[in-house]
């Protein structure tokens, strides 16, 4: 068994065990790989061990990537969301690959997004990300300004907008690391309750996977934990 193939072995037992004390199936939650800075060969090696769903922070390195997997194609095809902070002059190229991003926060992103979708392509599925931990230069939307933008997001037409996600301080106790995610899935049932039909919330990484969980997310996006630590200056994920 290689090094990679134990890490997926044993997160997904740690999902699993999660599931369990949390009194969930673990059909409930995804996985999504985060690949950043990781090799083409990396991700055909998970690839291969059933692991399809990988998450990419960089708009330049992302099209590289997708573009070295296409040839030949995958089967079944990659999953690929984008869960980085996004430019305005760098949204085509994200609109017209990916099928996922997680880190729309600004109004202006999402009509860009949704006019530049092909129009062969189905709706992009989107997640609104939330600031929660008020940290200086942390992306995300506030709370206040969650509903107004949910609202019109979900009148975009190449859009489908369908959770949360939220990206919060470190934290180490574990009671500390679930206040956030709890936080996020209230905003969540509100907007359900004003109409929205969200059932996606994107939270949980390798340090605090087992806290969002228990606060119900449906996709923790991991990195360290599957691909070992990054280089010198790479947050972990």
């Amino acid at each position: 068994m290689t090094t990679l193939e134990a890490r997926w072995v044993e997160l997904r037992e740690r999902m699993n065990r999660a599931c369990r004390d949390a009194g969930r199936s673990p059909e409930s939650l995804q996985l999504l790989a985060v690949s950043k800075t990781r090799s083409p060969g990396e991700i055909r090696a998970l690839h291969a061990l059933g692991q399809f769903r990988f998450g990419e922070n960089y708009v330049q390195e992302f099209t590289s990537k997708h573009q070295a997997l296409s040839v030949p194609p995958l089967e079944p095809p990659i999953e690929w969301h984008f869960i980085g902070a996004l430019q305005s002059n760098k949204t085509r190229a994200v609109a017209e690959r990916a099928h996922w991003v997680h880190s729309l926060d600004r109004l202006k992103l999402a009509e860009r997004l949704s006019a530049q979708r092909p129009a062969t392509m189905p709706p992009l599925q989107v997640c609104l990300q939330v600031d929660l931990s008020h940290e200086p230069g942390k992306a995300g939307i506030a709370e206040a300004e969650l509903q107004a933008l949910a609202d019109a997001v979900a009148e975009l037409p190449k859009l489908r907008l369908r959770g949360l996600m939220t990206l919060p301080a470190p934290a180490t106790d574990p009671v500390e690391q679930r206040r956030p995610f709890a936080r996020l899935r209230e905003l969540r049932d509100t907007l359900d309750q004003r109409g929205h039909d969200l059932d996606t919330l994107s939270m949980g990484m390798s340090d605090d996977l087992e806290a969002a969980i228990l606060e119900g997310a449906t996709l923790i996006r991991v990195g360290t934990a599957l691909f070992g630590p990054r280089s010198h200056g790479e947050a972990p994920a």
